[in-house]
């Protein structure tokens, strides 16, 4: 896999251009921190070098557990096109993830949020960030309650360090 370093810029990230026919460009994260009940939302701008014969697909997954995939949760899948050639930019929102689903002892602490770019059903870019989840009130991250409070719980998106990872597709 090829991992690199992204470029911090205002709250977002200007990426590297590939040679791919669609480039991510800038993936701004908006409303952060937040809320553990707050919706992700980012703000996605890509290049498309020639047309593209099918949609884009845009993923957003929660990683519940790094002991087992069962716990990830797909937050959203939207289609997008048809994209003209060109620069295009749009806002992907995604709901929180289901605490139901989530393991108990995996909720506080660092996850990874995994955004991923699909073409006919093929992820050709993945940019990975960790969030760290805990309570905003310092006395409840010092002493935690014994089930977890999740209206009491900030969420925090590394957004400095994201990981970036690139897919041929033939």
């Amino acid at each position: 896999m090829l991992w690199s370093h992204l470029k911090r810029e205002k709250g977002s990230h200007k990426f590297g251009q590939g040679m791919s026919i669609v480039n991510l460009t800038n993936v701004a994260i908006l409303d952060n921190p937040s809320t553990f009940f707050q919706p992700f939302t980012f703000e996605i701008t890509f290049e498309v070098i020639s047309e593209l014969a099918e949609d884009l697909e845009f993923k957003l997954i929660y990683v519940g557990s790094a002991e087992t995939e069962k716990y990830d949760q797909t937050l959203e899948a939207v289609m997008v096109g048809p994209v003209p050639v060109g620069v295009n930019k749009f806002v992907f929102q995604a709901n929180p993830p289901r605490k139901e689903l989530l393991p108990p002892n995996d909720v506080l602490g660092v996850t990874v949020l995994l955004l991923q770019v699909l073409y006919r059903e093929k992820e050709f870019i993945r940019v990975g960030y960790y969030v760290n989840t805990d309570y905003a009130d310092e006395a409840l991250r010092e002493n935690p309650p014994t089930s977890v409070e999740f209206d009491k719980l900030e969420r925090s998106i590394l957004a400095d360090k994201p990981r970036v990872t690139r897919f041929n597709v033939p």
